[in-house]
């Protein structure tokens, strides 16, 4: 049934000669939807695991954080996989694409069993480090353990729906996800609480209950790539370990993967300035915070089809299409990002209201949101030419950028702000659209410049 789906709904598309608005829709919709069922994954195990009580959602939680390292690693491989296979597959170098496929899943093979043997030794520890208590750190190294033995299930789910989309298949990764969620719903509770035959696990079973899920929706998903079901084909008699193009696929990676430590290790920064005006600026921030990452969802499905369309079109020798691609990418997200702006600052105290009715967070977290609909514009621009400029492989100078508009200007322009009297928290905001501001003029800046283009992968 599964084999059937995806056959129907993945048919070949040359990306590089479709109309453009048809290739970023249908690109584009496959990976929003895999981001909602993403995030139905992780929610599902929280409102089972909150039936347990505090102590055990603190351990998911806190181990959540840990594991959010291993996604940073994911993304940074990820994306280097994704820009090599869509430049050879525009290039209709299929053979160089299969190769690049291999090599890097044997990377995921040989980073799963290092950090599985690491992570399972090491996870009453991590637990510790962030300050758990001796109940949270006893349910949680539970889980942490089954979730890093089944690692490489999870390496392997983002790798192969890397390379499905650098062969412009987001449809089949969307579909794969859709069983594994469903697997989940039903495995969680059976696991979790010992219903039937099924031995009561707790956490523990929320824990293996993911990892069996996401196993099977990786076993699809190899024989997806093994059957040669889309145009990447990787053959097992072709096991050959390949260091130089492990390298080329890291050269691209490794930067993507600081882009993202600087992000996360930016977000606790702020969070301690924040924390120094209360409860209430915390609370304030932690509800903006999610509506921003909310209207950025979307932002991650148009950067993703941005680019898979510039690597395959780079690859066909179409530069020019591929500026196009990016632009009108934009164009459809500014769109989306301009309507949010406008209900944020018509409606921003409601907003907040559905959150909190406390008039000190309602007042404080209506002002941001208004801060942060007036960045949307320039998250837009610099969040689709920044995945563009990652998908040619170019990745070094979006890094660099995220640097100085994050760690060179954003955080000591919030800690300088807060501190006058006429500000106060107000100059946190001030700092983040500001930073928002430059990092999409250095990112167009770097766009329009067009060194991009010529990035050999």
């Amino acid at each position: 049934m599964i084999k059937k789906l995806i056959s129907k709904f993945t048919k070949e598309r040359d990306f590089t000669s479709i109309p453009i608005t048809k290739a970023i829709w249908l690109l584009a919709i496959p990976i929003i939807i895999s981001n909602m069922l993403q995030a139905m994954f992780n929610l599902i195990d929280m409102a089972w695991v909150g039936r347990l009580g505090a102590e055990a959602l603190a351990a998911v939680s806190m181990s959540g954080s840990i594991l959010m390292i291993l996604m940073f690693i994911m993304i940074g491989v990820g994306i280097g996989t994704t820009a090599m296979v869509s430049r050879f597959v525009g290039a209709k170098k299929y053979s160089e694409a299969n190769t690049t496929a291999m090599q890097s899943l044997l990377m995921g093979l040989i980073g799963s069993l290092v950090f599985a043997l690491a992570g399972y030794f090491l996870s009453p520890w991590f637990l510790r480090i962030l300050g758990a208590e001796p109940a949270v750190i006893a349910l949680g190294t539970g889980y942490l353990q089954i979730t890093f033995i089944g690692v490489i299930v999870m390496f392997y789910m983002f790798l192969i729906s890397a390379i499905l989309q650098g062969a412009g298949d987001t449809v089949t990764p969307m579909l794969i996800l859709a069983v594994s969620v469903f697997i989940n719903i039903i495995l969680d509770p059976l696991m979790i609480f010992g219903v039937g035959f099924f031995p009561r696990m707790g956490v523990n079973g929320a824990a293996l209950a993911t990892v069996i899920a996401e196993g099977i929706g990786s076993a699809i998903a190899l024989e997806v790539l093994l059957k040669g079901r889309s145009k990447v084909h990787v053959r097992l008699d072709h096991f050959k370990v390949d260091f130089d193009r492990m390298w080329r696929i890291l050269k691209i990676g490794i930067p993507a993967s600081i882009q993202m430590s600087l992000r996360g290790l930016m977000g606790l920064v702020l969070m301690a300035i924040v924390a120094g005006f209360g409860t209430y600026a915390i609370a304030a921030y932690g509800v903006g915070l999610r509506l921003s990452m909310l209207a950025m969802m979307p932002g991650f499905a148009f950067g993703g089809a941005a680019a898979t369309l510039v690597g395959q079109n780079l690859g066909a020798e179409k530069p020019e299409r591929a500026v196009a691609s990016a632009w009108s990418t934009v164009g459809y997200y500014s769109i989306f990002m301009l309507s949010l702006s406008v209900l944020f600052f018509i409606w921003a105290p409601r907003f907040m209201m559905v959150f909190n009715n406390q008039p000190e967070v309602i007042s404080m977290g209506a002002d941001f949101l208004r801060f942060i609909a007036a960045g949307n514009l320039f998250v837009a621009v610099g969040l689709i030419l920044g995945r563009s400029i990652s998908g040619s492989g170019d990745t070094t100078p979006v890094a660099v950028f995220t640097f100085i508009a994050l760690w060179l200007i954003q955080m000591p322009l919030a800690f300088f702000l807060s501190r006058l009297p006429v500000l106060g928290v107000r100059g946190i905001w001030i700092a983040t659209l500001v930073a928002q501001v430059v990092l999409a003029g250095l990112t167009t800046f770097w766009f329009q410049l067009g060194r991009w283009k010529h990035k050999k992968v």
